[in-house]
């Protein structure tokens, strides 16, 4: 089973043998001094969520497990053992085609439970994980897809940003600038949008698929935002998603579901050229009411309301018509 080493040395015997613990400084034993030290020490367990991740991992000797749902059971049974224990446990996916390519760079044998470990630690560090409150796996899994796919779509739109450089004519950062370009087009929806609960999609295209991002806001009144951890995430992973369809200018949208005193309304963009256009009330119809599998007309929501999309100028429309002059 994958997972974080464990801080702190083993209990030891008592008495047996005539061996005697002695007091340690404070009067504390040193055992009872480790399981306060472990309590204090974070763990962090990797999940292979799904069956055809967990048949690749089963190539490997040291993998012991040859039943997913097995696995799943005893993975579950840990996380509850370190939670019994008092342990603040954090819950990641074990990637196995991100653990092979790891493993290729840091030069170790990915056959090995301590080569596991190492990538579980990485995890730690720098992938996305999701605290664990007791709740069954089935629950969990969802949220550690969510968060993978919320990585996978910066990481992808961060390498779009950085590899472009700076501008021809002016000098400046075209990655940089497009993220004050969006974080302004944010701020503009949001405002526009006004007091509610708040669900965006901004979707760009990608040389790998689609990059997609979500942030889910909840706006009051009194003009205050929740910043929730999960929240601030998302909208962080939405501005460099949707500065990456600004900067290297490819086609994609988005789109805002907005709840507000018991009505449901959605609103739309396309994202062309550079910049975000409103949709019309029939475009955004079409939209959600097309399967975008089949391209077969689906039937609308009950209750939910189509609407254009607000009009949002280009933080920089002024500059660039100076320029153009």
């Amino acid at each position: 089973m994958p997972r974080t080493a464990h801080t702190g040395g083993g209990e030891g015997r008592g008495h047996r043998g005539g061996r005697r613990r002695t007091a340690g400084p404070g009067g504390f034993r040193p055992v009872a001094v480790r399981r306060a030290l472990r309590r204090e020490a974070p763990s962090t367990v990797a999940v292979v969520a799904d069956p055809a991740g967990f048949a690749a991992m089963r190539r490997y000797t040291t993998f012991v497990f040859d039943d997913h749902r097995t696995y799943l059971r005893q993975t579950e049974g840990l996380l509850r053992s370190l939670t019994a224990q008092g342990i603040h446990t954090r819950v990641g996916l074990f990637d196995p085609d991100d653990y092979e390519h790891f493993c290729a760079q840091e030069r170790i044998d990915p056959d090995t439970p301590d080569s596991r470990t190492r990538y579980v630690a990485e995890i730690a560090a720098t992938g996305a994980t999701v605290r664990y409150r007791g709740q069954p796996l089935d629950r969990l899994l969802p949220l550690l897809l969510e968060g993978w796919e919320r990585q996978d779509a910066w990481e992808r739109a961060t390498a779009v940003l950085t590899g472009l450089g700076p501008s021809a004519d002016r000098g400046k950062d075209l990655g940089r600038e497009a993220l004050e370009d969006a974080t302004e087009l944010l701020a503009r929806l949001l405002d526009a949008a006004g007091p509610g609960t708040h669900h965006m999609v901004c979707s760009v295209g990608g040389a790998r698929g689609p990059l997609v991002a979500v942030a889910h806001v909840e706006r009051t009144e009194h003009d205050t935002l929740r910043t929730a951890r999960e929240t601030a995430a998302g909208e962080t992973v939405f501005r460099t998603v949707l500065a990456a369809g600004i900067a290297a200018e490819r086609p994609g949208g988005v789109v805002m579901r907005t709840v507000r005193d018991g009505r449901e309304e959605v609103r739309g963009w396309s994202l062309h050229g550079g910049r975000l256009h409103p949709l019309t009330e029939a475009e955004v119809f079409s939209a959600y009411c097309t399967d975008v599998r089949t391209g077969e007309p689906v039937p609308p929501e009950p209750g939910l309301s189509y609407r254009a999309g607000f009009p949002l100028p280009h933080p920089r429309a002024d500059e660039r018509e100076g320029e153009g002059h």
